[in-house]
């Protein structure tokens, strides 16, 4: 669901991450323990990888120590902000077969351009060139889909243009829900930049707010693990 899935859909960004979301269960966290110690993956962070934790909306980070994949940095997630819940996910996946076989089960297009919508600086970029691609592919024959997916999500005044032009039928209603679409509608490339900027604005911010909670129990838990190393190394009384 992060950089390795961008490359998939032709964003490709050089990533020693590999990001997954998974069904919190104790099954699949069993399966997916027996995976990470064939890597030899080992937790690098808080929270501890439990189900508890990762119905939170926390990420758990490993990081492999195998020789093939050394380094290789693991994040398991169960939950995403304004993301839709695994089962749904799961049925909007994207299956790629790799040479000689293995299947890769990627996070679909749209989600995973739900999924970028951070506080980071780097995932924004990324937006951008998901729809991009997206756009490239099939704008020879788009599909009422694929068009609202254009004018829910680009970042790419030009083509938020020419995709409004284009339907404007689409565009009418997708500006109600988006209202800089209309700005596309009007053509104005200068207003439409600002207005996107603002968009990613109210984004990170509510991408901050998610997150403030989330932080504070990691903090409280790196307190605790501290204070309790702090006891066990106090001398005993004789």
């Amino acid at each position: 669901m992060g950089g390795q899935a961008c490359v998939f859909y032709g964003a490709a960004e050089f990533s020693r991450d590999t990001d997954i979301i998974l069904v919190a269960d104790a099954g699949n966290l069993a399966r997916l323990s027996v995976a990470l110690a064939d890597l030899r993956a080992e937790r690098i962070a808080f929270p501890p990888f439990e189900i508890s934790h990762l119905l939170r909306g926390h990420a758990v980070h490993f990081r492999c120590r195998r020789e093939d994949v050394a380094g290789m940095r693991i994040v398991a997630m169960a939950r995403l902000r304004g993301v839709d819940e695994f089962e749904a996910l799961w049925s909007r996946r994207t299956t790629v077969e790799l040479p000689g076989g293995p299947l890769v089960e990627l996070m679909g297009v749209e989600d995973l351009v739900r999924a970028k919508k951070t506080q980071r600086d780097k995932d924004w970029p990324m937006v951008r060139r998901l729809v991009e691609a997206h756009h490239a592919e099939h704008e020879r024959d788009p599909g009422d889909t694929y068009v609202r997916f254009w004018l829910r999500e680009a970042r790419t005044p030009r083509l938020l243009i020419d995709a409004a032009r284009r339907h404007p039928a689409h565009a009418a209603r997708a500006a109600a829900e988006r209202p800089l679409v209309a700005i596309a509608v009007r053509g104005d490339e200068a207003a439409l930049e600002t207005a996107l900027d603002d968009e990613v604005r109210v984004e990170r911010q509510r991408d901050r707010e998610y997150w403030r909670p989330l932080l504070e129990e990691l903090e409280h838990m790196r307190h605790e693990a501290a204070l309790g190393r702090t006891v066990e190394e106090e001398p005993r009384n004789p």
